[in-house]
Protein backbone atom coordinates (compact mmCIF):
# COMPACT_ATOMS: atom_id res chain seq x y z
CA UNK A 1 0.00 0.00 0.00
CA UNK A 2 1.15 3.71 -0.81
CA UNK A 3 1.68 5.08 2.68
CA UNK A 4 1.71 8.31 1.93
CA UNK A 5 -1.51 8.65 0.41
CA UNK A 6 -2.84 6.07 2.83
CA UNK A 7 -5.13 7.16 5.81
CA UNK A 8 -3.65 7.71 9.05
CA UNK A 9 -5.17 5.99 11.84
CA UNK A 10 -4.42 6.31 15.66
CA UNK A 11 -5.89 4.15 18.19
CA UNK A 12 -5.84 5.76 21.62
CA UNK A 13 -8.33 5.48 24.37
CA UNK A 14 -10.41 7.38 27.04
CA UNK A 15 -7.87 6.97 29.72
CA UNK A 16 -4.81 6.28 27.88
CA UNK A 17 -1.54 8.91 29.08
CA UNK A 18 0.11 7.62 26.19
CA UNK A 19 -2.16 7.90 23.78
CA UNK A 20 -3.31 11.15 24.61
CA UNK A 21 0.83 12.23 24.36
CA UNK A 22 0.46 11.10 20.36
CA UNK A 23 -3.24 12.63 19.96
CA UNK A 24 -1.54 16.07 21.45
CA UNK A 25 1.50 15.44 18.96
CA UNK A 26 -0.89 14.23 15.75
CA UNK A 27 -2.51 17.76 16.19
CA UNK A 28 0.19 20.23 17.05
CA UNK A 29 1.71 18.85 14.20
CA UNK A 30 -1.77 19.55 11.99
CA UNK A 31 -1.78 16.06 11.26
CA UNK A 32 -4.77 14.78 9.11
CA UNK A 33 -5.92 11.49 10.81
CA UNK A 34 -8.43 9.48 11.60
CA UNK A 35 -8.70 8.71 15.70
CA UNK A 36 -10.02 5.46 16.95
CA UNK A 37 -10.80 5.58 20.27
CA UNK A 38 -10.69 2.15 22.07
CA UNK A 39 -13.68 1.15 24.77
CA UNK A 40 -12.38 1.64 28.09
CA UNK A 41 -12.47 -1.24 30.18
CA UNK A 42 -11.64 -2.37 33.83
CA UNK A 43 -8.14 -3.58 33.44
CA UNK A 44 -7.77 -1.12 30.92
CA UNK A 45 -6.67 -3.98 28.31
CA UNK A 46 -8.10 -2.38 24.99
CA UNK A 47 -9.36 -5.76 22.96
CA UNK A 48 -9.69 -4.12 19.62
CA UNK A 49 -8.17 -6.28 17.19
CA UNK A 50 -6.17 -4.04 15.56
CA UNK A 51 -4.24 -3.50 19.19
CA UNK A 52 -3.65 -7.06 19.79
CA UNK A 53 -2.38 -7.73 16.59
CA UNK A 54 0.30 -4.93 16.61
CA UNK A 55 1.15 -4.34 20.24
CA UNK A 56 1.97 -7.49 21.92
CA UNK A 57 2.34 -5.58 25.00
CA UNK A 58 -1.39 -5.35 24.25
CA UNK A 59 -1.88 -1.66 24.73
CA UNK A 60 -2.78 1.74 23.42
CA UNK A 61 -1.28 3.89 21.58
CA UNK A 62 -0.60 1.99 17.92
CA UNK A 63 -1.02 4.17 14.62
CA UNK A 64 -1.37 2.64 11.66
CA UNK A 65 0.06 3.94 8.36
CA UNK A 66 -0.78 1.99 5.07
CA UNK A 67 1.52 -0.85 5.64
CA UNK A 68 3.29 0.63 8.55
CA UNK A 69 1.95 -0.34 12.12
CA UNK A 70 3.73 0.72 15.08
CA UNK A 71 3.30 1.57 18.85
CA UNK A 72 4.62 3.28 21.68
CA UNK A 73 3.76 6.76 21.98
CA UNK A 74 7.56 8.02 22.16
CA UNK A 75 7.98 5.75 18.36
CA UNK A 76 4.87 7.59 17.26
CA UNK A 77 6.42 10.89 18.30
CA UNK A 78 9.83 10.08 16.35
CA UNK A 79 7.40 8.95 13.17
CA UNK A 80 5.62 12.44 13.13
CA UNK A 81 8.69 14.44 13.09
CA UNK A 82 9.80 12.38 10.08
CA UNK A 83 6.47 12.71 8.40
CA UNK A 84 6.09 16.16 8.72
CA UNK A 85 9.19 17.80 9.90
CA UNK A 86 7.34 21.26 10.53
CA UNK A 87 6.26 22.73 12.55
CA UNK A 88 9.52 20.81 14.54
CA UNK A 89 8.83 19.33 18.21
CA UNK A 90 12.31 17.87 18.37
CA UNK A 91 15.22 20.78 18.71
CA UNK A 92 17.11 21.15 15.49
CA UNK A 93 20.86 21.24 17.39
CA UNK A 94 21.77 17.98 17.52
CA UNK A 95 22.47 18.08 21.76
CA UNK A 96 19.58 20.05 22.44
CA UNK A 97 17.60 17.44 20.85
CA UNK A 98 19.34 14.53 22.13
CA UNK A 99 18.60 16.20 26.05
CA UNK A 100 14.75 16.78 24.70
CA UNK A 101 14.55 13.27 23.96
CA UNK A 102 16.39 12.12 27.32
CA UNK A 103 13.61 14.72 29.17
CA UNK A 104 10.86 12.59 27.15
CA UNK A 105 12.46 9.66 28.39
CA UNK A 106 12.79 10.82 31.86
CA UNK A 107 9.09 11.93 32.45
CA UNK A 108 7.77 8.41 31.04
CA UNK A 109 10.48 6.45 32.71
CA UNK A 110 11.06 7.95 36.31
CA UNK A 111 8.46 10.63 37.08
CA UNK A 112 5.92 8.19 35.79
CA UNK A 113 6.97 5.54 37.86
CA UNK A 114 6.15 6.97 41.20
CA UNK A 115 2.71 7.98 40.12
CA UNK A 116 2.24 4.04 39.38
CA UNK A 117 3.26 3.32 42.39
CA UNK A 118 0.51 5.30 43.77
CA UNK A 119 -1.88 4.05 41.56
CA UNK A 120 -2.46 1.12 43.45
CA UNK A 121 -2.87 2.85 46.85
CA UNK A 122 -5.67 4.80 48.48
CA UNK A 123 -5.58 8.57 47.56
CA UNK A 124 -3.98 10.43 49.86
CA UNK A 125 -2.79 6.88 51.50
CA UNK A 126 0.06 7.86 54.14
CA UNK A 127 1.70 3.90 53.23
CA UNK A 128 5.98 3.98 53.26
CA UNK A 129 5.35 3.42 49.20
CA UNK A 130 2.78 6.12 48.72
CA UNK A 131 4.87 8.23 50.98
CA UNK A 132 8.10 7.74 49.17
CA UNK A 133 6.06 7.93 45.88
CA UNK A 134 4.70 11.13 46.08
CA UNK A 135 8.51 12.36 47.42
CA UNK A 136 9.59 11.07 44.41
CA UNK A 137 7.38 13.21 42.28
CA UNK A 138 8.21 16.34 44.42
CA UNK A 139 12.52 15.60 43.72
CA UNK A 140 11.41 15.70 40.30
CA UNK A 141 9.42 18.51 40.10
CA UNK A 142 12.18 20.27 41.69
CA UNK A 143 14.57 19.49 38.57
CA UNK A 144 11.90 20.65 36.26
CA UNK A 145 11.93 23.65 38.34
CA UNK A 146 15.42 24.81 37.67
CA UNK A 147 14.65 23.79 34.30
CA UNK A 148 12.20 26.33 34.00
CA UNK A 149 13.71 29.13 35.77
CA UNK A 150 15.82 29.52 33.01
CA UNK A 151 13.48 28.92 29.71
CA UNK A 152 9.80 28.92 28.93
CA UNK A 153 9.70 25.00 27.93
CA UNK A 154 11.78 22.19 28.98
CA UNK A 155 14.01 21.85 25.67
CA UNK A 156 14.23 25.65 25.23
CA UNK A 157 11.18 25.66 22.58
CA UNK A 158 8.07 23.75 22.93
CA UNK A 159 8.85 20.24 22.05
CA UNK A 160 7.30 16.64 22.31
CA UNK A 161 9.23 16.70 25.86
CA UNK A 162 6.65 18.96 27.14
CA UNK A 163 3.36 17.32 25.80
CA UNK A 164 5.14 13.62 27.55
CA UNK A 165 5.83 15.69 31.03
CA UNK A 166 2.82 17.58 30.90
CA UNK A 167 0.69 14.46 30.17
CA UNK A 168 2.19 12.35 32.93
CA UNK A 169 2.12 15.29 35.51
CA UNK A 170 -2.06 15.07 34.46
CA UNK A 171 -2.37 11.76 36.09
CA UNK A 172 0.44 12.91 38.64
CA UNK A 173 -1.94 15.42 39.74
CA UNK A 174 -5.01 12.57 39.47
CA UNK A 175 -3.23 9.86 41.76
CA UNK A 176 -2.30 12.83 44.67
CA UNK A 177 1.17 14.21 43.56
CA UNK A 178 0.67 17.44 41.85
CA UNK A 179 3.20 20.43 41.68
CA UNK A 180 2.55 22.72 44.04
CA UNK A 181 3.57 26.77 45.14
CA UNK A 182 7.11 25.32 45.97
CA UNK A 183 7.54 24.86 41.86
CA UNK A 184 6.19 28.30 40.59
CA UNK A 185 8.00 27.80 37.41
CA UNK A 186 6.48 24.46 36.90
CA UNK A 187 3.26 25.67 37.74
CA UNK A 188 3.45 28.84 34.81
CA UNK A 189 4.85 26.23 32.11
CA UNK A 190 1.86 23.95 33.16
CA UNK A 191 -0.41 26.86 32.58
CA UNK A 192 1.14 27.68 28.80
CA UNK A 193 0.90 24.22 27.66
CA UNK A 194 -2.97 23.81 29.20
CA UNK A 195 -3.75 26.79 26.86
CA UNK A 196 -2.54 25.43 23.99
CA UNK A 197 -5.71 24.55 21.46
CA UNK A 198 -4.57 21.02 20.73
CA UNK A 199 -4.19 20.44 25.06
CA UNK A 200 -7.61 21.43 24.92
CA UNK A 201 -8.66 19.03 21.97
CA UNK A 202 -7.52 16.08 23.47
CA UNK A 203 -8.30 16.99 27.73
CA UNK A 204 -11.49 17.86 27.41
CA UNK A 205 -13.28 14.75 26.18
CA UNK A 206 -10.57 12.68 28.88
CA UNK A 207 -12.09 15.40 31.62
CA UNK A 208 -15.68 14.86 30.25
CA UNK A 209 -15.16 10.43 30.86
CA UNK A 210 -13.96 11.05 33.41
CA UNK A 211 -16.86 13.16 35.47
CA UNK A 212 -19.11 10.62 33.72
CA UNK A 213 -17.61 7.34 35.43
CA UNK A 214 -17.86 9.91 38.96
CA UNK A 215 -13.90 10.46 39.04
CA UNK A 216 -12.35 13.29 40.17
CA UNK A 217 -10.51 16.03 38.14
CA UNK A 218 -7.50 18.46 38.81
CA UNK A 219 -8.69 22.13 39.57
CA UNK A 220 -6.38 23.24 36.56
CA UNK A 221 -8.54 21.03 34.59
CA UNK A 222 -11.60 21.97 35.77
CA UNK A 223 -12.92 24.90 32.91
CA UNK A 224 -12.27 21.40 30.50
CA UNK A 225 -15.25 19.33 29.61
CA UNK A 226 -17.61 18.02 26.57
CA UNK A 227 -17.52 21.62 25.00
CA UNK A 228 -14.42 21.48 23.62
CA UNK A 229 -14.09 20.45 20.37
CA UNK A 230 -10.94 19.41 18.32
CA UNK A 231 -8.88 21.67 15.78
CA UNK A 232 -9.15 21.15 12.28
CA UNK A 233 -6.95 17.97 11.32
CA UNK A 234 -8.10 15.24 12.99
CA UNK A 235 -11.15 12.87 12.49
CA UNK A 236 -13.15 11.05 15.25
CA UNK A 237 -13.15 7.36 14.55
CA UNK A 238 -15.99 5.10 16.16
CA UNK A 239 -14.82 3.38 19.58
CA UNK A 240 -14.31 -0.53 18.21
Amino acid sequence: MDTVNAPLRLFSGPLSMFGAKAQIAALEKGLDFELVMVPFETSYEPKHPDVLRVNPKRQVPILIHGDLEIFDSTQIFEYFEDLQPEPALWPTDVKERAQARLLELKSDEVYFLHIVRLMGLPWGSEDSAAVSARAGAARYYEDMEALLLQRDYLAGRYSFADIAFYMAHVFGARMGAPATDATPAVLRWRDRISARPAVHAVLGPMVTFLRSRGRSVPDFLSSLGSTVTAPSGSTPGASR
